[in-house]
């Protein structure tokens, strides 16, 4: 009898036990009638490059421009987070190849040589390489004029290839900067005669102050930007900022942001 009573008691304890266990259990998974997940958001990052007005600069501590607004609302919209991480701009392929970011958008024009590492999400953007003078400058009117001439651009871009590319057909001897404000100097304070950069970008960084620039002739070609990933990684986040571009363009919050920075 003894015996019987210490397992009966055993057995109670035991049954007691597990009960507790369950309903824990239970609270957890309880919810509108399904079992719910722990979150685990994922926290994707971002590269950009922060001298690239109006699409990405840092103003005091904070970064601004079209692609930072742009990639915020997209992440709010489809409910991940992103960590931005500022770089050249000809380092930000090779970080995606290096698997130390995820995604990058930094006014990147969608080019086949690109497409051959990189996967782009649909044109956010429609661009166009354009020709810049120093103010003064009265005898270059077009890309024509450009003949035995130095021209600035910056490393990594579209302008720098299309510089390279046509330097003999031009007659160009090309210069390369790191960054933005550097080629801007070379130009305005004669070093160069000239500098190739998206239309967007020169445009707005001579309506904000004096570079002592001036855009000449028409545009170079029809460059759009897209956002890109790792070729054959991260698919599933690439439908996601897809979806959340075709979102924001469709409610009206893409507009607003060009607004913003670009005016009506």
């Amino acid at each position: 009898m003894k015996k019987i009573g210490v397992l009966s008691l055993f057995f109670i304890l035991t049954l007691l036990i597990s009960a507790c266990g369950s309903s824990d259990t239970t609270v957890k998974e309880k919810g509108n009638g399904s079992a719910t997940k722990e979150k685990n958001e994922k926290v994707y990052k971002v590269g950009v490059d922060t001298t690239y007005p109006p699409f990405e600069f840092k103003d005091g501590n904070d970064y601004k421009g079209i692609d930072i607004d742009l990639i915020q609302a997209i992440a709010k919209d489809q409910g991940f987070t992103i960590e931005l991480s500022p770089m050249d701009f000809g380092g930000i392929i090779p970080a995606l190849q290096a698997n130390q970011l995820d995604v990058a958008i930094a006014g990147m024009s969608i080019t086949d040589e690109r497409k051959k590492v990189v996967d782009f999400s649909e044109p956010y953007f429609d661009a166009g390489l354009t020709v810049v003078v120093n103010k003064d400058n009265t005898a270059v009117k077009s890309v024509d004029d450009l003949k035995g001439k130095t021209v600035a651009v910056k490393k990594g871009t579209t302008g720098a290839k299309y510089a390279q590319d046509n330097s003999k057909k031009l007659g160009i001897k090309v210069v390369q900067f790191n960054d933005s404000p550097a080629m801007f100097q070379e130009v305005s304070n004669g070093n160069a005669e000239a500098l190739i950069e998206d239309y967007p970008v020169i445009s707005y960084a001579i309506t904000q102050k004096d570079l002592g620039l001036q855009i000449v002739g028409d545009r170079l070609n029809g460059d759009q930007y897209g956002i890109a990933v790792l070729k054959g990684k991260n698919q599933e986040l690439l439908e996601q900022i897809n979806k959340g571009l075709a979102n924001l363009k469709e409610d009206g919050t893409y507009d607003e942001i060009l607004k913003t920075y670009l005016g009506e």
